[in-house]
């Protein structure tokens, strides 16, 4: 069934792609995506405020940089505001939303303004299920490497980079030796989420479309629905003639479906040899490889455990190719690639009762393909003598409709620790119809040893109980999950430096 939205630009929108001279307000500003929109908004002339629940680490790196940051509840945007970009967690009977009604002021979400953004510039957005902070982070570090000076902003933060987004050149020097030839746009990379078929709202020269599975059930009605919510997505693509060039999974991407009939330029990565871009995973040796018309153009020894993330690095490596880098340094960017926060995250040890000394990872993993891909990752890369999972199902209504799938994903656990399901979006009704214990009930039907343990202070204390020497701890999940991780090794730190 269509999406019932309309995926190409407007008229209105193409004619003021640099927000020069406006004042724009940035309501929710302290995330990793809009703190980098605000800088870069700025950048591009315009004057910037913003607003947030509490402060932090990005809300004061925005005051260090001259930027009107308050703190706490505001009923009234500033006088001067005639632009209002609100983060999605700023619903929309907001009193800065309300207040914008009230005065006539223009309102952009924050997909609409990374959209506007991006015109004028060689726009890359990176979409999929999965994947999509890493291959985007993969990306920028690469292109930062490789000299071509990119913009970024993805969902985590990539220490490698300086965190979660970075501005760089609106322009670039023309690749032409005539200096008559002047220069091209500068290079934006940008996470594109399918929720409420926000990435419609993007205007990109390339992009990639690394996975598509069953998820947001609670927007789209079927994977039917979201494969359509893709193709419409890859239809914003401009003509191959004007540089467009979509790069979609040859495997699980439903390529067929969504590349039919498209203008763009369209090419295939995966493992398979029909792929344009074939890619070849030792995952004992952690090398990757990417042959391309029969013959290898990239090797490189990575950092990164996983056959989820050679296909990352390798979309990664393929599409700075396509911007322009050399294969070599793309190569040599992609194997000092350390990774980002939460994936695959090594937090530290903890002592255990019998002795000896636990590993704890940490991990966003919130989706059953990525738990299970993440899972098999780790017992492969350090063949734990047993593998502990912590995992805090996020909504209500992705654990309900996925149960079954999140029943097999962990199969791969020796013990799985379930708290209560984080809270987000969800109805009270949808709250009541499933719970962690159904979720413990399946893992346990599915020969999996589970348990249901609240709240994170009694988890913390479960494990550091039943931890054993040789264990590898994995805390996994979108919500506050992390600070379980990070108890277990401050706390083994803590009394360490007390003894």
């Amino acid at each position: 069934m269509s999406s019932g939205t309309d995926p190409s630009p407007t008229r209105e929108i193409r004619t003021d792609p640099d927000f020069r001279g406006r004042n724009v307000h940035f309501a929710g500003v302290g995330g990793s995506g809009m703190s980098g929109l605000a800088l870069m908004v700025r950048r591009r002339g315009a004057r910037c405020s913003g607003t947030d629940s509490a402060d932090g680490p990005v809300v004061e790196e925005l005051r260090a940089s001259g930027m009107a940051v308050s703190v706490g509840e505001s009923d009234a945007l500033p006088a001067s505001c005639d632009l209002l970009i609100a983060s999605a967690a700023i619903p929309a009977d907001h009193p800065l939303r309300l207040d914008a009604a009230r005065r006539g002021i223009e309102v952009l979400s924050y997909a609409e303004a990374v959209g506007r953004a991006m015109l004028g510039r060689t726009a890359v957005s990176i979409a999929g299920t999965h994947g999509k902070s890493t291959t985007a982070s993969m990306l920028a570090y690469v292109l930062v490497r490789c000299g071509l000076d990119p913009s970024f902003i993805a969902g985590a933060n990539c220490r490698q980079l300086g965190g979660g987004s970075r501005v760089g050149a609106d322009r670039l020097p023309n690749l032409a030796d005539d200096p008559a030839a002047g220069d091209r746009p500068g290079i934006f990379v940008a996470e594109a989420c399918e929720f409420n078929r926000s990435f419609h709202h993007h205007h990109p020269t390339i992009a990639l479309i690394n996975n598509v599975e069953e998820d947001h059930l609670d927007f789209y009605a079927s994977i039917d629905e979201i494969v359509e919510s893709f193709r419409d997505f890859a239809r914003i693509l401009p003509a191959a003639t004007l540089g467009g060039r979509l790069l979609i999974a040859h495997e699980g991407g439903h390529r067929r479906e969504i590349s039919a009939g498209l203008a763009c330029g369209v090419a295939t990565f995966g493992f398979s040899p029909d792929a344009d871009h074939q890619v070849f995973f030792d995952a004992a040796a952690r090398r990757i490889g990417i042959l391309e018309n029969g013959a290898f153009v990239a090797e490189w020894t990575t950092r990164l455990a996983g056959h989820h993330n050679a296909l990352n690095a390798a979309a990664a490596g393929i599409l700075a190719h396509w911007l322009g880098a050399d294969w070599d340094e793309i190569a040599a960017a992609l194997a000092d690639f350390e990774g980002v926060d939460r994936r695959m995250q090594l937090m530290g040890t903890m002592p255990t009762a019998d002795g000896g000394v636990a590993t704890v990872f940490d991990d966003y993993g919130h989706h059953p393909s990525e738990c299970e891909a993440t899972l098999r990752a780790l017992r492969a890369a350090e063949d734990p003598k047993r593998l502990i999972c912590v995992f805090q199902p996020h909504q209500h209504s992705r654990t309900r409709f996925l149960l079954d799938q999140f029943a097999h994903g962990f199969s791969q656990a020796d013990l799985v620790v379930v708290p209560r399901i984080h809270f987000v979006r969800d109805s009270e009704e949808e709250r009541r119809r499933i719970s962690s214990g159904d979720l413990v009930d399946r893992l346990r039907t599915q020969g999996t040893s589970a348990m249901h343990v609240h709240p994170f202070e009694a988890i913390v204390e479960q494990l550091e109980a039943v931890g054993r020497d040789g264990d590898l701890i994995v805390v996994m999940g979108a919500g506050p999950v992390w600070r379980i991780g990070r108890s277990l090794v401050d706390r083994a730190t803590n009394h360490g430096s007390s003894t």
